[in-house]
């Protein structure tokens, strides 16, 4: 089974260098791969870095390997949106992907589900692949409960063809190292929301981890049939980290 690894290297790096850097170290691994295994790799950099890094990626060995992926998008196509990135746009720079609701747009910036809803059907409208995060910000007994409304408010309104264009990552908050009162997900516990998602949308749907996934925990959760990929953070854009990751597939 082809399992999904997804950069969100957030607002890092500083500089084109420093990105050219880590995707130059990525090249070489892929490069001197003994054996090719089956991995889609999704880099997600900031808006400013989208261009240089289509193209690196479509002149380098991650061009068998590796697709452009965004960390946002705007509500509308064109207009008065000042500040704002749209499908068309992200479309000409060669993105695949668009990542929405991400735990720290929604908990740090704001967004309701229902503006999460509205991005979700934006991406799916430009024909590009929502990766469309969710879950729960404290694991207590309502959580099961939590998760599925969180869902059903997400992907409201769409069809079970749409639905079936979605990839859901799956983000314990409590599990996020940057939350401080954060503490390590257990597989057991993870899979437990693995299938709810599958309940709640169907038995065939791509689930990614994501809650602070370093190359110590990538493999247990990479090794489980019904988790498709992970959704790695922070560490995505330390290149010896990252590629030991890659490594655990």
């Amino acid at each position: 089974m082809k399992k999904y690894i997804v950069a969100n290297w957030k607002m890092n790096p500083q500089s084109v260098a420093e990105a050219e850097d880590i995707l130059a170290y990525i090249d070489e691994y892929l490069k001197n791969e003994t054996e090719k295994k089956e991995r889609s790799l999704i880099i997600c950099p900031p808006f400013v870095f989208l261009d240089d890094i289509s193209k690196i990626l479509s002149t380098s060995q991650l061009s068998q390997q590796a697709e452009l992926g965004a960390q946002d998008i705007a509500l509308a196509d064109s207009g008065a949106w000042t500040g704002e990135v749209s499908g068309p746009m992200l479309k000409r720079l060669g993105v695949s992907y668009v990542i929405v609701g991400h735990s720290e747009r929604r908990w740090k910036m704001g967004e309701s589900d229902e503006l999460v809803n509205k991005k979700l059907k934006t991406v799916l409208a430009n024909d590009l692949t929502p990766i469309v995060c969710v879950g729960e910000k404290v694991r207590d007994n309502n959580f099961k409960e939590f998760l599925k409304n969180q869902l059903s408010a997400t992907l409201a309104g769409l069809s079970d063809d749409e639905k079936g264009k979605c990839i859901i990552a799956y983000e314990p908050v409590w599990a996020i190292s940057s939350n401080p009162d954060s503490h390590p997900d257990k597989p057991e516990d993870t899979l437990k929301a693995v299938n709810i998602i599958k309940e709640v949308l169907s038995p065939n749907t791509l689930v990614l981890y994501g809650g602070s996934v370093t190359s110590k925990n990538a493999k247990d959760f990479l090794l489980l049939e019904q988790i498709a990929g992970v959704l790695v953070g922070g560490v995505s854009v330390q290149k010896e980290e990252f590629v030991q990751i890659l490594k655990n597939l």
